[in-house]
């Protein structure tokens, strides 16, 4: 009876936070995607940068650990990386490509040390999520001390 409740207990705490980290990478994208993006023209630099106008879900997303589904744009080369680019879309469907905006990218630092094997396949990472200000990069979201999630 002990053996049966504690493998019941068990199943049900493995499969609800499978639910919720599934749930989670499903829903982060659209969470995102809810930003308010401003053109406003820069006169110091002559030029129109994006200005996000975070909503409260997405503020209170910030500073916390998220997990998210999505492709790898490798920086450089295409074996591992420390720093890349991580879109909701496959390469050639990317913000970079203009087939989307920027709510459906991301800047990835991974954990010090850490590399990450590039891959055409969609990826799960699991990191820290901090909002950025557009500026001339263009990105308003950043994943810091990112890893793999198996």
């Amino acid at each position: 009876m002990i053996t049966r409740t504690l493998t019941l207990l068990f199943l049900f705490f493995f499969l609800s936070s499978h639910i919720i980290t599934t749930q989670q990478e499903q829903n982060i994208w659209r969470t995102l995607s809810t930003v308010q993006l401003e053109k406003q023209y820069d006169e110091m630099i002559g030029m129109e940068l994006i200005t996000p106008n975070f909503g409260p879900k997405i503020r209170a997303l910030e500073g916390k650990e998220v997990i998210v589904k999505g492709y790898i744009i490798p920086s450089s080369g295409k074996v591992s990386q420390e720093h890349f680019m991580f879109s909701s879309l496959p390469y050639s469907m990317c913000f970079f490509c203009g087939k989307a905006g920027p709510e459906s990218a991301m800047e990835v630092f991974t954990k010090k040390g850490a590399n990450i094997k590039y891959s055409e396949e969609a990826v799960l990472l699991r990191g820290t999520l901090r909002l950025l200000d557009g500026g001339l990069s263009g990105l308003i979201y950043s994943l810091d001390d990112a890893e793999v999630v198996d």
